[in-house]
């Protein structure tokens, strides 16, 4: 980063009125990130909507070009494409550029972004991250099904698994309040006997799995799976083996759920399993706790496991159940990419 930079204390997030964004102020917060004004910016509200921040009221500005003069960080939490609009503006800042849009991440994206789960940097250390011509890097903060995917490689590899199969069911919040704001209106309409109107969705989610979306809606399942699969895979980069992934659409509100199976060379201990986790931000359910579920999750930052299962015919697969809290950890990991960067311009 540039002289002087890493003096400043200011952080922007843009998409401050999403999902994501809310969580990751609230993240930011309970962390006690080091910063003494958070700057709340967004294309999607009026200027001057009236919020929170570290406990105070505080407005949320509009997104321009000058709103990341003297920022540290710039946070892009809300729509992909305020992030693929206003990433170089916040280089040119000086500012590093930390998105959790997925916008930056395409293979061969001028931003030059450098993927980041700093959880996993016990078995997956990070490459040399790429600084553009302003000095200031620009970093991906993975999606959930691909810091899911990553951890489970990253575990498992350790024990020599021969395939690791993962289906996740991600919830509808991951089209941010309009996929909720969907799916609470179809649950109505379902319950009172009428025909659920499908917007965003071009299909009936409520009460349903879907392994796709209609034909009218502006995004497919079939390309989220595609990005996580290519994700997970430059990430692991040879260094864990690559899970077979798949998606399907639940009618949950929030959290993340999925099942994975893996099958070992030789039989491997149920304590060898646990163990392999350890120091990857997962959590194993111990013998009387519940499994977890995408409900109980709420407000955790690690990825929960069920005790693992051993498979019936399969003599060395093994099942694995686990849920997440999306929102949370994406936004933690994000902030960690934050706290990781401003640890190693300190020393």
């Amino acid at each position: 980063m540039p002289s002087g930079r890493l003096n400043s204390s200011r952080v922007a997030v843009v998409g401050a009125s999403s999902l994501r964004g809310k969580e990751l102020v609230e993240i930011l917060e309970e962390r006690h990130f080091p910063s003494s004004n958070i700057d709340l910016l967004d294309t999607s509200l009026p200027a001057g909507t009236l919020t929170g921040a570290a406990g105070e009221p505080t407005f949320i500005r509009a997104l321009e070009a000058e709103s990341f003069e003297g920022a540290q960080f710039a946070f892009f939490a809300g729509a992909a494409q305020e992030a693929q609009d206003n990433w170089t503006a916040a280089q040119r800042a000086g500012a590093a550029v930390i998105d959790l849009t997925g916008a930056l991440a395409a293979p061969g994206h001028a931003s030059n972004a450098t993927a980041w789960i700093p959880s996993l940097a016990s078995a997956l250390p990070l490459p040399a991250a790429k600084p553009s011509a302003s000095g200031a890097a620009a970093y991906s903060s993975p999606n959930p099904p691909t810091i899911i995917a990553c951890a489970l490689a990253a575990g498992l590899g350790k024990l020599s698994a021969q395939t690791i199969s993962l289906l996740v069911f991600p919830p509808v919040s991951e089209h941010q309040q309009a996929g909720v704001e969907e799916l609470e209106a179809q649950t109505a309409a379902l319950l009172s006997f009428r025909e659920p109107a499908k917007p965003l969705f071009d299909a009936q989610v409520a009460f349903n799995l879907l392994p796709d979306y209609g034909p009218a809606a502006t995004f497919k399942l079939a390309d989220a799976r595609a990005a996580v699969a290519r994700q997970a895979a430059a990430y692991l980069a040879g260094r864990a083996p690559v899970p077979a992934i798949q998606l399907v659409q639940a009618p949950v509100f929030y959290g993340y759920a999925f099942a994975a199976f893996a099958e070992f060379r030789s039989p491997v201990a149920a304590g060898q399993l646990h163990a392999a986790f350890a120091n990857l931000g997962v959590r194993i359910a111990s013998p009387d706790e519940p499994p977890p579920t995408n409900a109980t999750v709420t407000g955790e930052a690690e990825i929960q496991l069920a005790r693992i299962e051993p498979d019936p015919n399969v003599a060395n697969g093994a099942w694995f159940w686990g849920a997440v809290d999306g929102l949370r950890l994406a936004a933690t990991n994000a902030v960690r990419i934050a706290e990781e960067i401003l640890a190693k311009s300190a020393n």
